[in-house]
Parts: structure tokens; sequence; C-alpha cells
């Protein structure tokens, strides 16, 4: 196993071949392998030194989306006809995100010294997955490497705008939520004790339901600290558990496709994102059998997963595609038809883009949906936490109002 040597970033002052006053910046692994560079690009260095990183500065971490539009701009140059290593020092150079611009500089450098596109990028797993490695590969080795990045940028955009929405339909009933509850704590910790106060000097008998929510407050503030903490170590647990254990994570996976509407969400946005994957894969000429190995990382699923590795063990011993989809009883007959039609004529890529582009438009409209629904539903919650308070602080009020009538 080879150890990977960190790159660092080079501030370089000198002369150009014209005895011209130059200066920049150059990523490398040593000082030595830096002036070797410069002088192999027509510099004389006089004075070079490593770039210091500030003691606070906030490293700005490099996103999918980050790669998408690299992918967009990468194809979009390499059809203008601008040379690879241009392209790579135009879209580093000119990046907004500090990490980004270090990491294509980087593969920049490699490009220089003569490894292929493909090769610089497996160097940088973290962002470059086995799919978009492959696609790169096959683009390369067909001579046709701006086609495929096109479809890889229109691959990872289809892809993030869906993440997008699902996360937005998510987070933004969750979010308010959390909110309302925080509001309510808020709410029995400080403001209810005054208002038991001021009951108090009534000297009459509070109603049931206010009492209620006074002795809710004086438990919440006996208790605070331990309700905390039981909420800060589930939050622990479950994120440990969700980063180490696969059984773990398979049971979650499993239990949020059967929850409704948004089991019904994740489901179709599986089978948009194995669509979509398998179309682009197939369209690139990559064989089913190692297609479907990458595909089976891109379902972002894991009962998805476990079922394209059983499509694929089972079509590496002369199954059709169709039939292994079949036995998984995941995918929709609609699906399986347009899958066996495909087979059968030649045209899987474009059968499958068909699906991928049903079943993308399906998931928007069931986000859509789920924001109309989700919106009464916070509604209700609200009015149930929040209201429920003040009307129980103010029953005592109305109960003395009517008794002075």
């Amino acid at each position: 196993m080879t150890n990977k040597i960190e790159q660092y970033d080079f501030i370089w002052q000198g002369f150009d071949k014209s005895r011209t006053k130059s200066k920049g910046e150059i990523p490398a692994k040593t000082e030595v392998i830096a002036r070797i560079e410069l002088r192999r690009q027509g510099y004389h260095v006089t004075r070079i030194r490593k770039k210091s990183k500030p003691l606070f500065s906030r490293v700005r971490k490099i996103t999918p989306a980050d790669i998408a539009i690299f992918s967009r701009q990468l194809a979009t140059m390499l059809k203008a006809g601008v040379p690879l290593v241009q392209a790579f020092d135009i879209i580093g150079k000119g990046h907004e995100n500090p990490s980004m611009q270090q990491m294509l500089l980087r593969i920049k450098v490699d490009l220089e010294s003569g490894d292929t596109l493909a090769e610089s990028l497996k160097k940088n797993p973290l962002y470059f997955d086995e799919l978009f490695c492959n696609l790169v590969e096959a683009g390369e080795s067909a001579g046709v490497l701006e086609t495929l990045l096109d479809k890889i940028a229109t691959y990872k955009e289809k892809t993030e705008s869906m993440k997008k929405k699902i996360k937005k339909a998510l987070t933004y009933p969750i979010a308010v939520i959390i909110v309302a509850f925080i509001v309510t704590a808020i709410l029995l910790l400080f403001v209810v004790p005054v208002f038991e106060d001021l009951f108090k000097s009534f000297g009459a008998d509070l109603p049931i339901f206010t009492r209620m929510i006074v002795d809710m407050s004086k438990t919440l503030k006996q208790i605070w600290w331990l309700i905390l903490g039981i909420i800060i170590g589930v939050i622990y647990i479950f994120i440990y558990f969700k980063q180490r254990s696969k059984t773990f994570n398979r049971y979650l996976d499993r239990t949020l496709l059967k929850i409704p509407v948004i089991g019904t969400i994740l489901n179709k946005s599986a089978i948009a994102r194995f669509s979509r994957t398998l179309s682009t894969l197939s369209a690139a000429g990559v064989p089913l059998v190692n297609a479907l190995n990458s595909v089976s990382g891109a379902c972002g699923n894991i009962m998805y997963c476990e079922a394209v590795l059983k499509m694929r063990e089972e079509v590496a011993t002369g199954q059709r595609l169709q039939f292994a989809m079949l036995q998984t009883s995941l995918f929709p007959h609609m699906v399986q038809q347009m899958i066996a039609i495909g087979e059968e004529s030649g045209s899987m890529d474009a059968m499958l883009a068909k699906v991928a582009d049903f079943y993308e438009e399906e998931v928007d409209n069931l986000v859509d949906n789920l924001s109309s629904l989700m919106e009464p539903m916070i509604m209700v919650v609200l009015g149930v936490l929040i209201g429920g308070l003040v009307v129980a602080m103010y029953l005592p009020i109305f109960k003395m109002g009517a008794a002075i009538n």
C-alpha cells in the first residue's frame, strides 16, 4: 500500500526567458520538485518558499456541487478545443473554493508529469468516485473524453438537483418543529414561573390544564439537565452507529422506505439514480457487469445497493437484466419492461434515460406535495405547543373575569 504524499503550495519569484520579472504560486510535493518544474517551464527562480497557512482560517470543504460545476466547465473547455492541462490551469486558478483550487492544480501537475486524467483523478477518491473515474477512463480510451465529460456533468447536475430537493423537503419541517420545541422549553423554564407567582397572589384554585402546565414547568426545571443529556446521548449514539454499523444503516434504510410519502420519495429517488447512472455508463460503452458494480454505490440506499449487487451476480452468470431485476422485488413493472425493450432493441441507455426522466419528475412532484402536506401539520404542532401554553396561562385570568361578572 503506497503512502499518500501531501502536496504544498510554493510562492516563487524570478525571471522568465526574456529576463522579465515574474512571480506566482505552484503546487508541488517538495521545494526541489517545484524548482525543477519552474525551470522546465522556462523560469529562473531567485526566491521560493512554502506558502504559510493562516492560523484561524476556515477550510472550505469540496462539495458534490463543486465537482458537478467542474465537470461542466471541463467538458465545455474541451469541446472548445482548449488543451487538457491548460483547462485545469484556467479552472483551478479561477475557482472560488481554495480547497478545490489546490486539488485541481495538483491534478494539473500530475497531468504534466505524464499521468492520464483517470489516473490523476483516482488519487482523489474522496471527490472522484469509481463511477466518475471509470467514465473518464472509458472516454480517454475511446477518444471521446469531452462527450463523456458532458454526460458526467449532466448526470452530476441532475443527481445533485434531486438530492437538494429531497433535503429541502425533509429539513424544513424538522427545523420548524425543533425550533417549536426549543421555544416551548424556554416558555416552560422562564415564562411559566412568572405566571405561577402571579397566580399565587390570586389565592384561588387554578384550572386543571393550568396546574398541569405549572407542574410540567417545575419538573422541567428540576430535570432539564437529564433531558438534555438524554437528547445529546441519543444523537451521539445515532451518529456513532450511522458511521460504523452496516446493520444499523441497513435497518434504518429499510425503515425509511416503509414510511408513508417519505418512503415513496426515497424509493423513486433510488430508482431514478439507478436508471440515470446505468444509462450514463451504458452510453459510455462500459460492460453491464462492471457498470452494475458502479451503479450499486450510486443508489443512495443499502437495500437497493444489495439488490443491484445480486443482479450483477445473476447477469454475470448469463441472466438477462430484466429477469435479475424481477427477483429483487424492488423495481416496478414499468422499469422492468423498459429495460426488457432496451435489451431487445440494443437501446438500453436511451430507455434507462427515459426511466430516469420519468422518476425524477415523479420525485419533484412528490417533494412539492410533501411540502404542501407538511404545512398544515406544522401549524397543528405549533398550535398545540405554543397555543396550548398561552391558553393555559390565560385560563385563570378568564376564570377571574367570569367570577367578577
